[in-house]
């Protein structure tokens, strides 16, 4: 139906059934999509502006119906679309938006509830609870930690650096300051933490860069000398945030040492497992988790790598009280249930809203269940082997980094220029994705596979066309 021919602008059942035909559309369409994902380009072929100067300048008096909406839909905006969804996106983190998770977001969306507090959607409340209780049992984290799902591990970072402040300088709270306090990370460690440092008024000048070892890793020997130095200077050291798997390279900071300096100053410790965090699924890989029971907080984003669509970061702590000190402040028209059974997420966060996000995680639990989605990590982590494999056998080569999840560093052993123009000319293809990095003042290719529709061809088309790109020039 015509919008612009309903009676009033509040004929319910006239949009439901305009929502019935084009929700049954807009479902065919999705699975469409993605039966067919490989038949787009990776990136598209525009240019800045050009979405833009497509569409008109301002928004139509009269309203449009569905199918006008979506013909603009797959002829302009499509156009336009970089699709993280394709199997040949190994770009950054690579990353699935599955169908479980979908029919979750539409649910809602459709229920467009808001969790204030417990009594504003009990269901939002306790199902986050429920959801990340059963994330923290398949990653190994024993009882005792609270979960909080918020958008981005950027956010969730911040939080936890909250949590350090307060930890260490509770008066800061009430009365502000806290220029003095320290942060400590790797110098491989995500722009997050020092964005997240400017944010919460500790400074971008006292987040310390922690220098790291020749495999990436944070050196507790650094960290130490750098917090006696601090402490020397009448600074005040807060907390340090180590890293499993970091943004470049997914190389593992040494968590128990770390720990056990950070216990030695009384110091909050924040592990960002963002991306490696769901390789704790496979107990093959808890190894590489030794120590994360001694942090004060960690993250984990299921939308990187447990095939949940963006966006959803778990973050949790085992000291709740602090966060919840840090972050409660309960006006009158906010009063919640007084039970002490009813989880008042208001109080775990900066923002009073929280969307209902643990119900695309519950259904894509509930649907691929523990089993095949550690498949799906040991398939994905056994590719990245192999391609680092015939890396480390060709003479044009070389690896720049160890591999120890699903990502992957190397460079041709040329020039910077050169690294650069076959990185260019294997995106500008649109066969596939891949980015980059600097390591050791070097340019290098990085190849990160983690999409649920990606098989070893996709991986190996990547790397043909590295090695065709390389030929050329």
């Amino acid at each position: 139906m015509d919008p612009a021919q309903h009676a009033t602008p509040t004929d319910w059942p006239a949009y439901v059934e305009d929502f019935r035909r084009a929700g049954h559309a807009a479902v065919e369409w999705i699975a469409d999509y993605l039966a067919e994902t490989r038949r787009f380009r990776v990136l598209p072929a525009v240019t800045p502006g050009e979405l833009q100067d497509a569409l008109p300048k301002s928004a139509p008096d009269a309203g449009e119906p569905f199918d006008r909406i979506m013909e603009d839909f797959d002829r302009v905006i499509m156009r336009g679309v970089t699709h993280w969804n394709h199997p040949a996106f190994f770009a950054y983190f690579a990353c699935t938006g599955s169908t479980p998770a979908i029919v979750a977001e539409m649910l809602a969306a459709a229920l467009n509830t808001n969790g204030l507090h417990w009594l504003t959607s009990p269901a939002v409340a306790e199902l986050e609870q429920v959801a990340l209780g059963w994330l923290r049992q398949w990653m190994g984290v024993p009882e005792g930690w609270t979960g909080v799902i918020y958008d981005t591990a950027s956010t969730t970072s911040m939080h936890a650096i909250v949590c350090a402040r307060e930890f260490t300088a509770p008066e800061v709270h009430a009365e502000g300051g806290g220029r003095n306090l320290v942060l400590y990370t790797s110098e491989q460690s995500h722009s997050s933490i020092e964005k997240g440092a400017i944010a919460v008024g500790i400074g971008q000048n006292n987040v310390r860069k922690v220098p790291v070892d020749a495999e990436f890793r944070m050196r507790p020997d650094a960290l130490a000398a750098l917090i006696e130095r601090d402490l020397s200077a009448g600074l005040r050291p807060c907390g340090i945030v180590a890293t499993i798997g970091t943004t470049s390279t997914t190389s593992v900071d040494p968590v128990s040492a770390i720990a056990a300096i950070a216990e030695r100053h009384n110091l909050w410790l924040h592990v960002d497992a963002a991306y490696a965090g769901a390789a704790a699924i496979l107990p093959e890989c808890r190894h590489h988790f030794a120590g994360l029971e001694r942090a004060h907080s960690f993250v984990v984003n299921a939308h990187k790598w447990l095939l949940t669509p963006i966006d959803l970061s778990a973050f949790y702590t085992r000291r709740p009280d602090v966060m919840r000190r840090a972050f409660s402040l309960v006006p009158e028209y906010l009063r919640p249930q007084q039970d002490p059974r009813a989880h008042n997420l208001m109080d775990y966060g900066i923002p009073l809203g929280h969307r209902f996000r643990a119900l695309k995680l519950w259904f894509v639990m509930r649907y691929f269940g523990r089993h095949r989605i550690q498949q799906v990590l040991r398939d994905h982590i056994a590719w990245a082997q192999r391609l680092a494999s015939l890396i480390d056998s060709h003479p044009d080569f070389e690896r720049a980094a160890p591999a120890p999840f699903s990502v992957v560093n190397f460079r041709f052993r040329g020039t910077d220029e050169q690294n650069r123009a076959i990185l260019e000319a294997v995106n500008s293809s649109g066969k596939t994705f891949i980015s980059s990095t600097v390591l050791h003042q070097r340019f290098v290719l990085h190849v990160a596979i983690g999409n649920l529709g990606t098989t070893w061809a996709d991986v190996e088309q990547a790397w043909e066309l590295v090695k065709k790109a390389a030929a050329e020039i």
